[in-house]
């Protein structure tokens, strides 16, 4: 009897978003408001883990049901890396307290990491942040290991300092790179076993998707 041939499994896709402000993290909404329908035009990913309306940056999609549990159950305990650009610098305390836990609705919050951070080299916000000349702002990096619902803005909150913009740099092995606001690149869809294992992740080449709008002005 001839020997079966072995076939190796499909790879699962993996897109790396740079969600703009005020985009819903979903394809749909009846209420028409924008989604990542207008930027990832790509069969069959979804989103693994949610980002805020009114919060930027990484969002992680992927066609494997498996890994986007990983990602997004927070049993995991998957890296999640913030900037955060609050009202006022915090002290000292206010950054403890940040990293040993603050309520939120009668729970307390893992511990976490915090520090401050140099105003990063990021894109314009469109529409700004609101600015009030008697009252500075400051950047923090956050990084938890946890998902509630607005959790950053509610510890930032909790702590004294309202958040005024908050972007997601990174999510376990996957960073924002170079991505502009609505552009997207392919991940390694293998990059989270690696780490899980100690190795460092590989880099995957190819350009960066530009959104559908872009997509079609070339046509």
């Amino acid at each position: 009897m001839a020997a079966r041939a072995r076939t190796r499994p499909p790879m699962s896709t993996v897109i790396l978003l740079n969600k703009p402000f005020q985009v819903l993290c979903r394809f749909t909404d009846p209420s028409e408001r924008a989604t990542l329908a207008e930027y990832v035009d790509v069969p069959e990913v979804y989103p693994a883990g949610r980002l805020d309306y009114d919060s930027e940056g990484l969002v992680v999609l992927t066609d494997d049901g498996a890994l986007q549990h990983r990602i997004s159950d927070p049993r995991h305990k998957l890296a999640k890396v913030y900037w955060v650009q609050v009202e006022r610098e915090p002290s000292d305390a206010a950054i403890a307290a940040l990293e040993g836990g603050v309520e939120i609705r009668g729970q307390r919050t893992l511990p976490a990491r915090a520090r401050r951070i140099a105003p990063p080299d990021v894109w314009v916000r469109d529409p700004p942040i609101r600015v009030r000349a008697a009252i500075p702002t400051a950047w923090l990096e956050i990084v938890l290991h946890e998902g509630r619902n607005r959790q950053v803005r509610r510890m930032t909150a909790a702590v004294g300092h309202p958040t005024l913009r908050l972007i997601r740099q990174a999510v376990g092995p996957w960073s924002l790179g170079g991505l502009r606001p609505g552009e997207w690149r392919h991940g390694d869809p293998n990059a989270l076993a690696m780490l899980q294992r100690g190795r460092p992740p590989r880099r995957r080449s190819g350009r960066p998707g530009a959104s559908r709008r872009r997509s079609e002005e070339r046509r």
